[in-house]
């Protein structure tokens, strides 16, 4: 599964190390390599089918997005979950994404309003198969909501705090009380209230949005 955006600090696209950074990194994300599991080189080359140096400089590249730990004399692990740092992430999601989108409020454009409604509506088709697809399509849609703040930077950070947080949102995810949850009616109201231009009603939906899903998955903590 391939959920990820471009991102700048990443290798040119199509190239061997970039295959093995995109395919580890969603195995990290998706636990399919546990928090905190040892990650062998050797290991790694035959599940990726690629070489040592490669796998290598993924690695490293994902020490630097906080998803793996080097251990000196020891490797590299998978970085471990905790309820400290779920909630850490939480924390500043809250706080930097109701800003950003606050900020895109701010520059509002109809071409922004436009590509916000055709992403929702993408997301909305997909949202009975919480496939791929739709993984891909929810984090487009929750970074188009912030992407008109005109700050790369702040944009940079806020999608690594997405990448973070969707570890712990699996945890959810693969429950049956999850699905209980009307989050498709929260992205709707999120949607609704900025294209009404109401700044404070958007950006408290979405902080909402954000702790609803933080009660849900502490009790999935250990």
């Amino acid at each position: 599964m391939n959920i990820s955006l471009n991102q700048s600090q990443t290798p040119s696209e199509g190239s061997a190390t970039k295959l093995a950074y995109n395919k580890l990194r969603d195995l990290i994300l998706t636990g399919d390599l546990a928090p905190g599991e040892k990650l062998k080189i050797d290991r790694l080359r035959d599940l990726l089918g690629t070489g040592a140096s490669p796998i290598r400089e993924a690695l490293s590249l994902l020490v630097s997005d906080q998803l793996v730990v080097r251990h000196e004399q020891r490797g590299f692990r998978a970085a471990e979950t905790s309820r400290e740092n779920f909630q850490e992430i939480l924390t500043l999601r809250c706080s930097l994404e109701s800003m950003a989108l606050r900020q895109s409020m701010a520059n509002t454009t109809e071409e922004w309003i436009e590509n916000l409604v055709v992403v929702h509506h993408r997301m909305t088709r997909l949202q009975a198969e919480r496939s791929e697809a739709f993984e891909h399509q929810h984090k487009l849609f929750h970074m188009e909501l912030i992407g008109n703040c005109q700050s790369p930077l702040l944009l940079r950070f806020c999608g690594q705090l997405y990448d973070l947080n969707i570890r712990y949102r699996y945890l959810a995810g693969r429950s049956s009380d999850y699905k209980g949850r009307m989050v498709d009616d929260e992205h709707r109201q999120i949607l609704d209230a900025v294209i009404a231009k109401d700044s404070d009603a958007a950006a408290a939906l979405l902080v909402s949005h954000y702790e609803r899903t933080g009660a849900f998955l502490k009790d999935y903590i250990d």
